[in-house]
């Protein structure tokens, strides 16, 4: 019996040291200790059978989705600083502190997070948030796409913003219609910024996210 309950509690414990902070649906989280964000697991996403306005791209499609087939984050200008550390840096409202001064990894700043409204020092306190989920562009189109599209998606500047990771871990993979910010004034940017990237990629979208979504902004006289 000691044998029986000792190996799960030693790799319980195994598992709470290795992985300060909470993950998020998608299984990512930011590793407090390290001061960097990866992820462990591979989730399944339902196949939406039809979708308004989505694009096939290729014939590659994998049957289900999978964060690695979407690769991030990249340093594309081979600057070390990827592309997280980009968006810390292009949304810090001071200049920021890179970790062990070198200016790859970035460890303090001044993030004024606009899902929650209220005001981060810490790096390890942000995520990154895909504005359209990975997880749901796989969905509305991005299950055809190439893994160089793939990439180019999860790495786009404009998709891209600095945020409290319990807020993106509490949105996940969710669209407008079952998530919005905490703030609701940045409920119509939040909008505007979603409209944008569903444009830009040939996105669709389902009748309840789009019936949402026009109610939403002309309830808030959003322009």
């Amino acid at each position: 019996m000691k044998k029986l309950i000792l190996i799960p509690l030693l790799i319980s414990s195994c598992y709470v040291s290795a992985h300060s902070g909470r993950t998020n649906s998608e299984g990512c989280h930011n590793d407090k200790k390290r001061n960097e964000y990866h992820c462990h697991n591979k989730i399944k996403e339902p196949i939406i059978p039809s979708v308004n306005n989505s694009t096939s791209i290729s014939n590659t499609s994998s049957t289900s989705y999978n964060r690695k087939d979407w690769p991030h984050w990249i340093d594309a200008d081979n600057d070390c600083q990827d592309s997280r550390a980009e968006i810390l840096i292009r949304d810090s409202k001071l200049p920021i502190k890179f970790k062990r001064n070198k200016p790859c990894n970035v460890s303090w700043g001044e993030w004024h997070d606009p899902y929650t409204a209220k005001v981060f020092y810490k790096a390890s306190d942000i995520d990154i948030d895909h504005i359209v989920p990975l997880a749901h562009a796989y969905k509305m189109g991005g299950k055809y796409w190439t893994r160089e599209q793939r990439r180019e998606f999860a790495n786009d500047f404009e998709n891209l913003i600095a945020v409290e990771d319990n807020a993106n871990q509490s949105k996940g993979a969710k669209p407008p219609q079952d998530w919005m910010p905490e703030n609701r004034l940045f409920h119509c940017e939040y909008l505007k910024k979603w409209n944008y990237i569903k444009t830009k990629y040939s996105l669709g979208k389902s009748k309840a996210e789009n019936s949402y979504i026009n109610n939403l902004a002309k309830a808030m006289n959003c322009r």
